[in-house]
């Protein structure tokens, strides 16, 4: 501190200013090296001429010199050594690059504060950075026009309004729903995770600095003048930012996952609630297997987006808005080169973007029929065995895998060279930015303490330029998934308004007044047919396969509605009451029934939820199925598999039957019910309908005529219309068409 005070005066006189004493180095200010490169090189070689001193570096961007020195030298001795090597630069001549050349004198006029002077530091900068702000101003250019046409497809999909296309209407804006506000929070997380990581690259790029300038300015106006110290305290900053960043990023993630759950969890439950409520004719054209993969796979696809992409997405959104106008305030000679690959980076994305929206549609289609024919082989495996058709239907799977792998191939090539073309241009760039900002540093035009902090951080811009490829792949994908999505969604739904219908006041008269219908691109199947069951009475409708006996029951159930004429129940159209107060009033036991994968209890419970374990059982001993129950290892609580695939077809039927009686509709329809199952199981579901059908109406459809054989009224269809009716012993005893089909099935009996 003496010494310092003793060498005030020398300072005073020459301009000089000493900056920080430790031993063996001191920092000075010399003003007149302050934008003069040719000065600042001058003055370096006069001191390293000087006895005493080792090193000398000095900055034409800060005016501070660096003086490396023996350990004996204070700050007087430097001092008028530096005014010394001053006084020698001013006339002695510099080398530069192979030529002599005499540095100018050091009058008042080249100092920072002389005009003249200022002009000539101030001439070459502008000269260096005149081109490169061209530069600039062509590569932003370029890549605003990209981006506007890149924007302008991103709101092709979106709907149309009097204004115009809005963010608002984007599909994936319309997925998100209530979720909009946990997407704002995951944003903000994520943009709060990125500036964290920029000021990590930061302290990286200050390290840097004081391992090979031995100082960082700020930190030694603040006190901290040893580089040891210097260090120590970055080493902190450092490690103190990636603490921050780990916490973010950890609640980042967890915060775009939670909303990728909820899209996915929401878009299932709405879409699963549309599809429950579907045609069934829009269920039969779309094929199960094929509404199921869209239930999956496609919500998967929704939910796995913004659990993942779309974050990513924000991260690259916000590394481009901070890296830009960094390098545009504290480097813009380099800015051309750290910002080329964009409007290619557009460019490759706009094409890819192109080509695979359509691979990605074929993909998904050719992964349904593959799904679909997977699972309809399982489903009839014995009906494949029996015909020894395994390599047929190996042969089938395969040419539908290889169609899908080809469309799966051409997608991931386009990928794959859509990712590699990026990761060039990127690489390209990086290299090229620290080629262009070394020379530059080299040359004295940008300061090393500007450059030094960006180094790092085009490394994270390139690491995030490498994921815009899957980004956009995702992005695509998403797209694909949420149009099937949006095809499933717009089918039509069942009309379930109407009257009220009280269950307890239904006496079940059944009538169909001149009813045609047809199936779509299909003949008419039933054609102004017209009959009638009366309330209370078992009412039997037989004829050959194709005459229209399960589209009257699907007529009844409202599975289909008639194209012309009328149903009525109790003399009111069904069309016109609520449709689930009429299939309430309804019981339905198809010839192939149903049955979950649970225990027996559950299946027959399936309906009337709240039923007791008792009138579980009671249904059962109604249907007959009580006793073969009993006599399982488990009761009521045998697991029957998918379908039942553990019980046999008449076991199946008795329990869907005892389903029928425990939800007691006051009308039952028997559609072949007992065609698939033995005669001891015919004769015991015949004795439980006996039972059950007192004091309700009962259609039974078949085409065994022995099921019908005790009906109050019979009806015999043909193409669509009644060709006979009365009871059994009347038809038989007339000869006609229901004669005829007694005698094929029971002989001469009558």
């Amino acid at each position: 501190m003496t010494q310092l005070l003793d060498a005030a005066p020398t300072t005073r006189l020459t301009g000089f200013r000493v900056r920080s004493v430790v031993p063996g180095r001191q920092r000075w200010d010399v003003p007149r090296v302050r934008g003069n490169p040719r000065a600042a090189r001058a003055l370096e070689a006069a001191l390293l001429r000087l006895p005493g001193i080792t090193g000398a570096q000095a900055s034409p961007s800060t005016g501070r010199v660096l003086v490396l020195h023996d350990r004996a030298l204070g700050v007087a001795e430097v001092g008028a050594a530096l005014r010394d090597a001053v006084t020698a630069a001013a006339t002695a001549p510099l080398v530069v690059e192979g030529s002599t050349t005499t540095s100018p004198p050091a009058t008042a006029a080249s100092t920072p504060g002389g005009t003249s002077g200022g002009s000539v530091a101030l001439r070459p900068v502008s000269a260096v950075l005149r081109r490169p702000l061209a530069l600039v101003a062509v590569v932003t250019g370029v890549s605003s026009a990209v981006l506007r046409h890149a924007w302008r497809a991103l709101l092709r999909p979106l709907r149309r309004t009097a204004a115009g296309a809005r963010l608002s209407a984007h599909p994936l804006a319309r997925v998100l729903g209530r979720h909009r506000s946990a997407l704002a929070a995951a944003a903000a997380l994520t943009v709060a995770c990125q500036l964290a990581e920029l000021g990590l690259g930061l302290f990286l790029g200050w390290i840097l600095l004081v391992l090979i300038k031995g100082e960082y300015a700020p930190l030694t106006a603040l006190g901290v003048t040893s580089a040891p110290s210097q260090l120590l305290a970055l080493a902190a900053g450092a490690a103190a930012t990636c603490g921050v960043v780990v916490v973010l990023s950890a609640a980042a993630g967890a915060r775009w996952r939670a909303l990728g759950q909820g899209v996915r969890r929401d878009q299932r439950a709405r879409l699963h609630r549309h599809a429950q409520r579907l045609e069934m004719r829009h269920i039969q054209r779309e094929r199960p297997t094929r509404v199921a993969g869209v239930l999956a796979d496609d919500v998967d696809q929704l939910g796995a987006f913004f659990s993942g992409p779309a974050g990513e997405a924000v991260q690259l959104a916000t590394s481009a808005l901070i890296l830009v106008p960094s390098f545009l305030v504290l480097a813009p000679g380099i800015a051309w080169i750290a910002f080329l690959p964009l409007p290619f980076v557009a460019v490759l994305s706009l094409r890819q973007r192109d080509r695979s929206a359509a691979d990605y549609a074929d993909a998904g289609e050719q992964a349904a029929l593959l799904r679909s024919r997977i699972s309809a082989n399982l489903e009839a495996a014995a009906t494949v065995k029996s015909a020894c058709a395994e390599d047929h239907e190996a042969e089938l799977v395969d040419l539908l895998e290889l169609a899908g792998a080809d469309a799966a191939t051409r997608t991931q090539q386009h990928t794959v060279r859509f990712g590699e073309g990026i990761r060039a241009w990127t690489t390209c760039s990086m290299a090229g930015t620290l080629l262009v900002g070394g020379l530059k540093v080299l040359d004295g035009s940008l300061p090393f303490e500007r450059f030094s902090p960006l180094i790092g951080l085009p490394q994270q811009m390139v690491m995030r330029l490498t994921r815009l490829g899957p980004i956009v792949d995702q992005y695509q994908r998403t797209l694909a998934a949420h149009d099937r999505v949006e095809h499933l969604m717009s089918l039509p739904t069942e009309t379930t308004g109407g009257r009220a219908l009280a269950r307890e006041r239904v006496s079940g008269a059944i009538a169909l007044d001149r009813v045609s219908f047809s199936y779509e691109g299909r003949p008419r199947v039933l054609d102004r047919l017209s009959l009638r069951a009366a309330a209370g009475k078992v009412t039997g409708i037989v004829g050959a396969t194709g005459s229209g006996k399960t589209t009257v029951a699907k007529l009844l159930m409202r599975f289909q509605d008639a194209d012309s004429g009328r149903v009525l129940l109790d003399g009111r159209d069904v069309r016109g009451l609520r449709l689930p107060d009429l299939r309430a009033c309804v019981g339905f036991v198809s010839q192939d029934p149903f049955l979950f994968d649970g225990t027996i209890a559950d299946n027959i419970r399936y309906g009337t939820f709240s039923a007791t374990d008792e009138q579980v059982r009671e249904a059962a001993r109604t249907a007959e199925a009580h006793s073969f129950v009993e006599s399982l290892p488990l009761g009521y609580d045998t697991v029957v598999g998918e379908h039942g695939a553990s019980l046999s077809g008449g076991q199946r039927q008795r329990i869907a039957l005892a389903r029928t009686v425990l939800k007691n509709p006051p009308v039952v329809v028997l559609d072949e019910a007992t065609s698939a199952v033995d005669n001891e199981t015919e004769a015991a579901i015949q004795r439980a309908l006996a039972t059950f059908a007192r004091g309700r109406t009962l259609i039974v459809i078949a085409h065994r005529l022995s099921t019908v054989r005790n009906a109050d009224h019979i009806y015999v269809l043909e193409r669509g219309g009644v060709v006979e009716q009365g009871a059994h012993e009347g038809l038989v005893a007339s000869g006609g068409r229901y004669a005829s089909l007694w005698e094929l099935q029971a002989g001469a009996r009558g």
